[in-house]
C-alpha cells in the first residue's frame, strides 16, 4: 500500500502530498549504450527511507508561498521554472518550512536516482526511463511536448507513484556536480552519498521538455550554476523520513 504524509496546505490550491520512499541498496548509474561517462562506474548505493513529492512543485505552491511566480509557461498546475538553486535554498524552503514546521529539503542525487529508478521495486523492474521504458507513457520531452511544459501528473507514474521524474522539467538535486565522482567511490556499498564538497556547478536530473529522449533516462546527470534560472529546470521536495501519523 502507498503510503502517503498528511496532505500539506489542505483545500487551498497549493495542496500537496508526499510519498514514503522507502529505502535500501540500488545500483546507481548506467551502462546502457547511451549512458555518458559520467554515469560510471555502475555502483552500489545504500538510501535510507524518505517522504518525495508526487509532483515537481508547482507554479501554485511557489505562489502560496513566495507570493510571485517567475515562470515562462504559466499555468497553476504547470511545474515552477526559472527558479535558481539559490532561489530554492535561500528564499522557498525557508519560508516553506516556516509555514509548514517541516523540515523540507531538495533531493541527494542518489536520493533522486533511487526513487526515479522506483526505490526497492527499480532492481525487478529495471526500467530505462522513469516508470517506463516508453519515454511517451511516463514523459514530456522534445517529441511530444508541443515546445513547452505540461501540467504535471497527466502521463503515467513510475513504480513508486511519483510523477513527471523523466521529462518536463529539470529537477535540482542538493550535490555539487563532479564528472569523475562515481569513480572516487572506495567502498563497497556508498551509504547516502550527498557528492563532492565543493564545486562550481550544482546537479540537476530528468530532462526537459526541450531535450531529446537520452537526457531523460533514470541515470543520466547533468548540472548547471547554482544561479541559472531557466524554462526547463524545476525542482522536486524531499523530507527526511520519520513516522507521520
Amino acid at each position: 500500500m502507498q503510503k502517503k504524509a498528511p496532505t500539506e496546505f489542505k483545500n487551498t490550491p497549493a495542496e500537496f502530498e508526499m510519498l514514503l520512499v522507502e529505502g535500501g541498496v540500488f545500483e546507481m548509474g548506467s551502462n546502457a549504450k547511451e549512458a555518458y561517462d559520467d554515469e560510471k562506474p555502475v555502483h552500489k548505493v545504500q538510501v535510507s527511507s524518505f517522504w518525495m513529492g508526487e509532483f515537481a512543485v508547482t507554479q501554485a505552491l511557489w505562489a502560496y508561498v513566495m507570493k510571485e511566480n517567475p515562470s515562462d509557461f504559466k499555468g497553476a498546475n504547470r511545474p515552477v521554472e526559472n527558479v535558481s538553486y539559490e532561489d530554492i535554498v535561500k528564499e522557498f524552503l525557508p519560508r516553506l518550512n516556516s509555514m509548514t514546521g517541516h523540515a523540507y529539503r531538495l533531493p541527494t542525487e542518489a536520493e533522486w536516482e533511487y526513487a526515479a529508478k522506483g526505490g526497492k521495486y527499480g532492481q525487478q523492474y529495471p526500467f530505462e526511463y522513469a516508470g517506463s521504458n516508453k519515454l511517451e507513457e511516463v514523459g514530456w520531452y522534445a517529441e511530444n511536448s508541443h515546445q513547452e511544459t505540461q501540467t504535471v501528473g497527466l502521463k503515467t507514474p513510475n513504480l513508486l507513484g511519483l510523477y513527471d521524474m523523466s521529462g518536463n522539467v529539470w529537477e535540482w538535486c542538493s550535490d555539487w556536480y563532479a564528472e569523475d565522482f562515481y569513480k572516487t567511490s572506495t567502498v563497497a556499498v556508498s551509504d547516502n552519498p550527498t557528492g563532492p564538497d565543493t564545486g562550481s556547478d550544482r546537479v540537476i536530473r530528468g530532462g526537459g521538455w526541450v531535450y531529446d529522449a537520452q537526457y531523460c533516462r533514470s541515470a543520466d546527470r547533468n548540472y548547471d550554476s547554482p544561479t541559472l534560472r531557466d524554462d526547463d529546470v524545476g525542482f522536486r521536495l524531499v523530507l527526511s523520513f520519520s513516522p507521520v501519523q
